[in-house]
């Protein structure tokens, strides 16, 4: 099925980008951890805000909404 490799991309490549801008954007102040602390400007930020929220929310989503849409044609098809 195509939708294995879909679904798997989902699973393994954005928490592998997450955790490259954690790890870039993350600084120490005074001896403590601030991680999403260090933006070379605000319109970066913004961009990386933007990119998150599509990529962690809108695109499983609508992955998710594309699969079950096809089981439930499938099941439809085999009812009828």
């Amino acid at each position: 099925m195509v939708y294995v490799p879909l679904v798997t991309m989902i699973w393994i490549v954005i928490p592998a980008y997450e955790t490259f801008f954690a790890v870039f954007t993350s600084n120490i102040v005074d001896g403590i951890c601030v991680p999403w602390g260090v933006y070379p400007s605000v319109a970066a930020e913004k961009s990386l805000a933007f990119s998150l929220f599509f990529i962690t929310y809108l695109l499983p989503m609508t992955v998710m909404i594309f699969c079950y849409s096809r089981v439930v044609h499938a099941l439809r098809t085999k009812v009828n």
